[in-house]
């Protein structure tokens, strides 16, 4: 019989993702709403459920193209939910795979009477993800480390996505505080591609109130596309780029399911974002479920 392992699922998952189909529609790159930390425990399996419902999305612009009606290609969708898997490995590496459901803006609408339409809510991206600590963070200090993440559209006019970050993470308890910077590059899909590269961040600053409840403000970003990278498409050179900023207050509670050696952790969190510029919904009401075992 062989041996579990999560490098065998991740190769495996690697080759699945390859032979999907993409194609060449490529928008402000908006990950999960999560911020990805250093925390590692060799062994660990950790489900992770990370979800958005957004209201007040930003109109969309319209205009008659040389062949075609052109639609304006910002991301925007009323619902996301990712289901994931998280690995300890060793005392420093840690991977993920997961999927996201996302209930979407219809990308070619029937006509500009159509223009807000959305899809149903369904499967829309397979992905894999490595961390690797490079500076664990001790008691009282600061830590640095690395991550890659692949994303690979199911269906629907998205480019495959390659996510390469820093993540810093500072505790001065009962302080904390976490900052990832990401560059996103667009690849695959259909002729003419828009290889561009954007640039994303997530941040946390929070407060342990208790041995149980955790205070934090945290801030998600895109800035659309960096300098003239990519090849734009009709549509980004009628409407230009769509960069997203929003910020908010979030309560998470952790406990123990179980005895203290072999329970399981629970950690169930929520709060609001809001939109700080036009081409971002007004509200996303964020809400996440983790359970370590």
């Amino acid at each position: 019989m062989l041996a579990f392992s999560p490098f065998a699922c991740i190769i495996a998952l690697l080759g699945g993702l390859a032979l999907l189909p993409a194609d060449s529609l490529a928008g402000p790159a908006i990950g999960q709403f999560e911020v990805k930390t250093l925390d590692v425990e060799p062994g660990e399996i950790e489900f992770q459920s990370q979800n958005a419902h957004q209201f007040g999305q930003p109109g969309r612009r319209v205009a008659e193209g040389d062949d075609e009606t052109l639609y304006d290609d910002n991301s925007v969708a009323r619902q996301r939910h990712a289901l994931e898997l998280e690995f300890g490995i060793a005392p420093r590496l840690k991977s993920r795979v997961g999927v996201e459901y996302e209930k979407e803006r219809v990308d070619e609408p029937v006509s500009p009477a159509h223009a807000e339409d959305y899809d149903g809510l369904r499967l829309s991206e397979v992905g894999v993800e490595l961390i690797y600590v490079l500076d664990p963070v001790e008691d009282d200090d600061w830590g640095f480390g690395v991550v890659a993440e692949y994303e690979r559209p199911v269906g629907g006019d998205e480019a495959s996505t390659v996510l390469l970050g820093s993540i810093i993470q500072v505790a001065r308890a009962p302080w904390w505080s976490n900052v990832n910077l990401y560059l996103v590059h667009f690849l695959g899909g259909e002729r003419p591609r828009d290889d561009k590269w954007d640039l994303a961040y997530a941040a946390q600053f929070g407060r342990a109130l208790d041995a149980h409840w955790r205070l934090a403000v945290e801030a998600y970003g895109t800035i659309d596309r960096l300098g003239n990278s990519g090849r734009r498409g009709e549509a980004a050179e009628r409407f230009g780029d769509h960069d997203q900023h929003r910020a908010g207050p979030l309560i998470y509670y952790t406990t123990e399911l179980g005895g203290e050696d072999d329970g399981i952790e629970l950690l169930f969190g929520g709060g609001v974002l809001i939109g700080l510029n036009r081409n971002t919904p007004d509200t996303t009401l964020k809400w996440t479920i983790e359970l370590a075992f």
